[in-house]
C-alpha cells in the first residue's frame, strides 16, 4: 500500500475532527468517562486491528487513550491507517 502524501493525509483529516498528522503519524487522544471505558474501548479496537494486521500504538493515561496510527512496513501513513481510524471513531462513538 502506497504512503500517503502530506497534502493528502491533510485533506482526508479534514474529514476527520480531532485527528492530527505528527511525527509522521496520525494521532488523537480521547477521554473518557473512567479507566474501565479506556480498557473497553482498547478491547473493542484490539480485534479489529488484529483481523486487519494493523496495530495501533495505544497510550493510557487514566481517562485517557491516545492512538498513534502508522503503517510501519511502508514507513508512514498509508490507507490502511484511516481505514483503522474509522473504525477506532465508530467504535469510540458507540
Amino acid at each position: 500500500m502506497a504512503v500517503l502524501t502530506g497534502e493528502e493525509i491533510q485533506a482526508r483529516l479534514l474529514q476527520r475532527p480531532g485527528w492530527a498528522y505528527e511525527g509522521g503519524a496520525l494521532v488523537k487522544q480521547f477521554e473518557l468517562d473512567d479507566f474501565m471505558a479506556v480498557v473497553a474501548l482498547v478491547n473493542a479496537v484490539a480485534p479489529k486491528a488484529e483481523a486487519a494486521d494493523h496495530h495501533p500504538d495505544m497510550f493510557i493515561n487514566y481517562r485517557r487513550i491516545t492512538f498513534t496510527l502508522a503503517t510501519h512496513s511502508e514507513g508512514g501513513v498509508t490507507g490502511k491507517d484511516f481505514a483503522l481510524l474509522d473504525e477506532i471513531e465508530a467504535l469510540a462513538g458507540a
